[in-house]
Order: structure tokens, then sequence, then C-alpha cells
């Protein structure tokens, strides 16, 4: 329990240094914003993320945390990834496009926490908040840091495939990361700290296998790849076999939000070449003095991961009364009931 408090104290310091210095660009956002509406929203998601992590799927924290990203990085934070094909309302879905196809997972989950949500607090709480907060919350229920989420976002009732088929891939290199974040003003230091949520989860052949044997078109293996490492995940993904084979990204703490990302790219063992490419650039100074940093500073890593998860939580916001509080987040409503701020889209289904 004291380590609890310690932990949850530390998380609470971290906010309260970081919107110190940039409150004026989050004042659309406020961490109360359901202290009356739904004050159990908090505690409503971490129970079910806590029993999908205990229970059935140790996976599920990074699942969500990449829904997460995933979402914010294609239209901003506005739940358009969990939206379903729907032709009736124009929506081709973020889901087929390739960077999410049989690879995005954990929207059962989220369907079960936007249930739990709407009978607690019905046609309340955004979809994209539900991301937010359970993102933050599988951080810290793997050993990570808390930190007390910026709330009011409002749904979207689009989606866009075609921006879904740039986000960040596995097999880019490092300036065409940096140009994918700079579009969104992220920068070099959040390039390196969001990444680190790779420290939890998992990845398929299909994502990191033309490192093994022909990378580049040369016939050979990447060659900024650990030898013994190599080897393990050229037995893992033999040629011809099968890609959606997974293993764990971290080799040390699969399930645990630690800073131990960052040793393994000191020791050419990361997994995909879009996180080698964080060490082992020729010439990247500026990003390989953030890998150092922070592996060898876990704290370090904690507070600019927290900064720049809020930061990324930021882009492109709808909120007031644009968009709408989705009441099946896999579907927009049907029919606007009210008018203005009260204003809400009804489900005829």
């Amino acid at each position: 329990m004291c380590g609890l408090k310690i932990v949850m104290a530390t998380a609470l310091l971290y906010v309260v240094l970081i919107l110190g210095g940039i409150s004026g660009s989050y004042g659309q956002l406020s961490p109360t914003f359901y202290d009356e509406t739904c004050p159990n929203v908090t505690n409503i998601i971490q129970d079910i993320v806590a029993d999908v992590l205990t229970n059935s799927d140790p996976r599920i924290g990074a699942s969500l945390i990449r829904l997460h990203f995933h979402d914010c990085f294609v239209n901003g934070c506005d739940g358009s990834l969990l939206l379903d094909n729907d032709p009736a309302n124009g929506i081709v879905t973020e889901k087929d496009a390739a960077p999410n196809n049989n690879s995005a997972r954990g929207f059962e989950v989220v369907d079960r926490i936007k249930a739990a949500l709407e009978q607690a607090c019905p046609a309340t709480v955004s979809c994209s908040d539900l991301l937010t907060i359970a993102s933050e919350r599988s951080v810290f229920l793997s050993g990570g840091p808390g930190w007390t989420n910026l709330l009011g976002r409002r749904d979207g009732r689009i989606a866009n495939n075609s921006g879904a088929q740039r986000l960040p891939a596995p097999f880019e290199t490092l300036d065409i990361l940096k140009d994918k974040f700079l579009e969104l003003k992220l920068d070099t230091i959040d390039l390196v700290a969001l990444s680190g949520a790779h420290t939890f989860g998992r990845g398929r052949c299909i994502t990191f296998s033309d490192r093994l044997f022909d990378f580049n078109s040369t016939g050979l293996p990447d060659p900024t790849i650990d030898a013994n490492y190599l080897q393990f995940l050229q037995d893992l993904c033999p040629q011809g076999g099968n890609a959606s084979v997974i293993t764990n990204i971290d080799l040390t703490t699969p399930d645990q939000f630690d800073n131990k990302y960052y040793s393994n790219l000191q020791a050419n063992k990361g997994l995909f070449q879009s996180d080698q490419e964080l060490f082992s650039t020729p010439g990247a100074d500026d990003v390989i003095e953030f890998v150092n940093k922070f592996s060898a500073n876990q704290t370090a890593f904690f507070e600019s991961f927290v900064s720049s998860m809020i930061k990324m939580g930021n882009l492109s916001l709808i909120t007031g009364s644009d968009g709408e509080i989705r009441l099946d987040c896999k579907r927009v409503n049907d029919v606007l009931v009210g008018s203005g701020d009260s204003g809400v889209y009804v489900s005829s289904i």
C-alpha cells in the first residue's frame, strides 16, 4: 500500500510539473470533466482492464494503448479507429487498413467497457475518452506511471481509412518516423518516449521477418541485430513459415511497463526495425541521447512518457457541442435528440 501511494504521488507530481508549464495548450480538456456526471468512470474502466489482464489476456494493456495511439494518429483522438464499416453513413473502417488489419485488437474489451459505462452513466463518456483512460490504466496496472487524465473529448462521425494506411510502420527508417511524428507536431523526444510503449506487448513474424533473411533486398539479415537474437528469431520465423506467429517485443519483462525496452536497443535486440533505428541509425545522436538517458533512468522515461502521452492525447480535439457521445463505439449514433450542448444522438438499434 505504501508503494502504491508513492507511485500515485509521483504520478501526480508528473502532471503538476507538466501541466504547470503548458496548461494553456490543454484548456479544452479538464481533469475534472466527469466529476459530476460520471464520477466512477476511471474505476469502472480500471476494474475491467484489471480483470482481463489477470484472468484472460496479459496482452490487453499493450493492445489498448496501441488502439489509443492508432486512433490519435489518424484524425486526432476521436474514436475513429473503433468504427466498423457502415456504407449507409459512408464509413470505410480504419480497422481494415494495413497497419491495423489482423493486428489491432482489444475491441471486444472496449465494447465491454462501453456497455458498463452506458449502464452507469448513459450517453456521458465518449469512446475517445474511454481509450484515453484505458491506456493510462493499462500502463499503471502493468507497473508504469499513473497520471491524471485530461478529459472532455467527443467522438467523431467519420473514419479515415486512407489516413490509417500511413500510420508509423515497424519497417520504417528513422527519418520517415521523424517526419510522421513532426506532421502531428510531435518532436524527437515524443518519438523516443512513445516508442517506449513497446516495453510490453507482442509482435507478429510478418512485421519483422524482412530483417531476418533479406534485409533491404541484400540477401542478408539486418546487420544491426544481435547474432544470438537473430538466430532465435530465424528459428521462430523461418522463411515460408507462419507469418502470424507472435513473440514478445521486450525479451526481459514482456508484460511489465518499465525501461528495459531501451536496454534492449542498446544490446541490438530491438524486435522491429523502427525500434532498433532509434539506437543504430548512424549520426542520430539526438535520438540516441534519449535512448541512453531512458535506459539509465527509468524515472526520466516515465516523466517523458507521461508528457508525450498528454501531448498526443490533445491532437485535433473534438469538444464542446461538436461531434457526439457515441452510445456504441462501433457505430455512429442515428438520431439527434435535444439541442445545443445537451443534444445527444441515440441509436435506433
